[in-house]
């Protein structure tokens, strides 16, 4: 009676870790977003599959737990990584339900470190990860915790930056952030990061300002140690390495 939360990364199969392709392997059950089975269908074959579209997550949840407690081995897929914007927590919550399940949690490649990569190394120091999504969190708080993070000087990795419905977003939290920073702040975004079309850019405060996004898009914000170096997106650790520019 096990289920796995499973982290499958960015995309590309070849960013699952070892353990990630292992509970898949054992799974009987794996429920996910459709999007994400499709990602993994070369490792489902053969295996029963559940999916449910945006806002039925606690559904995919209840269903993964319910195969679990009824004697299957279980997974259940996240993008990235399954604690961070993921159903870890959904799934644990739940588990009081069902406590003869064993829920393992299976880490996966965050967006912050897949498209941090892309660029360069623009999380080398102290940062922050906020989502601009407003469906769950309201957006009085997600404005606090831009502040927070921008008069702290943080690096901002920003989470779900823009959709249909909140085309505005990324504009005014570079607006908050601009109060704190200067227009020239080194940024960059990463887009559908480890898929077919996978791209990121370097630009300033000011420019991501005026630059639309979709939600396969992750964008980082620099702070005053963050520049760029070869083309690549660098935030500085503090090093004395006798190396200008």
């Amino acid at each position: 009676m096990r289920l796995y939360v499973v982290g499958i990364g960015p995309g590309d199969n070849k960013y699952l870790s070892g353990e990630a392709r292992a509970a898949l392997a054992v799974a009987d059950v794996i429920a996910g977003y459709p999007l994400y089975l499709e990602l993994i269908k070369d490792l489902t074959a053969g295996k029963e599959c559940f999916s449910t579209p945006m806002r039925k997550e606690k559904e995919r949840c209840l269903f993964a737990l319910e195969k679990a407690a009824a004697g299957k081995t279980a997974a259940l897929v996240c993008s990235g990584d399954a604690g961070v914007y993921g159903l870890a927590a959904v799934c644990l919550e739940l588990s009081a339900l069902y406590p003869s399940v064993e829920i393992i949690i299976v880490p996966g490649i965050t967006a912050a470190l897949s498209g941090a990569a892309m660029l360069g190394s623009p999380l080398t120091n102290d940062f922050a990860v906020i989502s601009l999504s407003d469906l769950l969190t309201p957006w009085d708080v997600i404005e606090k915790r831009l502040h927070a993070a921008a008069s702290g000087g943080f690096v901002v990795c920003l989470y779900n930056p823009s959709s249909a419905k909140r085309g505005a977003h990324l504009a005014k939290a570079c607006s908050i952030i601009l109060r704190e920073r200067g227009p020239e702040t080194v940024c960059g975004i990463a887009r559908r990061i480890g898929r077919d079309g996978g791209e990121c850019r370097i630009l300033t405060l000011a420019e991501l300002r005026e630059t639309s996004v979709d939600m396969f898009t992750t964008v980082f914000i620099g702070n005053s140690e963050t520049a760029v170096i070869n083309g690549k997106m660098v935030t500085r650790r503090g090093y004395q390495l006798g190396v200008e520019g």
